[in-house]
């Protein structure tokens, strides 16, 4: 096995340098660790070993969104443990492939970035994302593929506080360009939520993720055979908190 970086791993029979759950020990060279926007320096030239790439898709449904949640958990409490990940590593091991454990449809808006809300690294996460997480037909094919051919065992629709479409879609004003294309799918959830924001959000989520499960025969024939789950979520701007709705 040939290396970037010098290295040794203990009882590693992967390929691309990419260990599967039953790897043991991977030997790194002295790094620092980077945490929460912030250098830490190692007191006394101490070594942080990287934490080695672990094989993904053999989480079933309840694993992946309990590692989701656990990884919110985290960001919450700024205590990110991705940033501990060797990218070399996950880099070189997502060349030829890739093993998401779980995909999100997530909003566009920029104070929405997923991979750090759920403390993911590079090629953890199957992320697609349009204005208002909404299930279009791209974004369905794009989730069927995660799914089918990747082996994701959990999407999440992940609405938002504060989501600029609700609020276009609630107030129905002309605007320039196609940003008015979003207001038809959101329709559905302006009625239910009587024209409430935070309402209208988690009610979207919910439809989009009804969408999801019962429109594509591909994930909803995944789902009858137990091995894919689709829920409905809500991100918290100002906590960070990603909350599950029933």
């Amino acid at each position: 096995m040939t290396h970037n970086r010098k290295m040794a791993w203990e009882g590693c029979g992967c390929a691309a340098c990419v260990a599967p759950s039953d790897c043991r020990t991977l030997v790194l060279p002295r790094r620092r660790f980077l945490a929460a926007g912030a250098a830490t320096a190692l007191a006394g030239g101490a070594m942080l070993a990287a934490r080695p790439a672990r094989a993904q898709t053999t989480l079933g449904p309840d694993a992946a969104l309990e590692r989701l949640m656990a990884g919110n958990a985290r960001f919450v409490a700024s205590d990110l443990h991705s940033f501990r990940d060797d990218l070399d590593v996950l880099k070189a091991g997502t060349v030829d492939k890739q093993e998401p454990f779980a995909a999100v449809l997530s909003c566009a808006d920029s104070r929405v970035p997923v991979e750090l809300v759920f403390d993911q690294s590079i090629g953890h996460v199957f992320v697609t994302r349009v204005a208002g997480n909404v299930a279009t037909t791209e974004m369905i094919a794009s989730l069927e593929y995660g799914a089918a051919v990747l082996g994701t065992p959990v999407i999440v629709v992940l609405a938002h506080q504060g989501c600029g479409a609700i609020k276009a879609a609630v107030g129905g004003k002309a605007v320039p360009g196609q940003i008015s294309a979003l207001y038809a799918p959101l329709q559905a959830a302006v009625e239910q939520g009587h024209h409430d924001y935070e309402a209208t959000a988690r009610i979207n989520a919910r439809i989009q993720a009804d969408l999801l499960a019962t429109a594509s025969p591909v994930l909803s024939g995944l789902i009858g055979e137990g091995r894919l789950k689709i829920v409905a979520g809500y991100y918290s701007l100002d906590t960070g908190t990603v909350s599950l709705l029933a």
